[in-house]
């Protein structure tokens, strides 16, 4: 038996989840594509959250009830999709920006 849905991710938790995939992204350079993929499927995402919730059973052994949950309700909100851009593209261009700061 699968543990009850939350209501809704904390504050502290959502953040530390976008922070992570965030990292994870730019970590491997895919800022590009993965900000091409959240635009184009904006809005679809509440459906994929639904979706989640319904496969759970099926990808729960691969990825954690607990996590496919989290992700679930990371997805329901369209304004977390813009928190999640807004932080890959702040990782990005402080990766790109000069060490010394401005040039002279």
């Amino acid at each position: 038996m699968l543990p009850p849905l939350q209501a809704e991710l904390e504050p502290a938790e959502r953040d530390a989840m976008i922070e992570r995939l965030a990292r994870r992204v730019t970590g491997r350079r895919l800022e590009v594509p993965v900000i091409l993929a959240l635009e184009m499927h904006r809005p679809l995402a509440f459906l994929g959250s639904q979706a989640l919730v319904v496969f759970t059973p099926m990808l729960a052994p691969a990825f954690g009830v607990d996590n496919l949950q989290r992700l679930s309700l990371l997805m329901e909100d369209r304004a977390n999709l813009d928190r999640m851009i807004d932080r890959i593209e702040e990782l990005a261009a402080a990766r790109e920006a000069p060490a010394g700061g401005s040039p002279p």
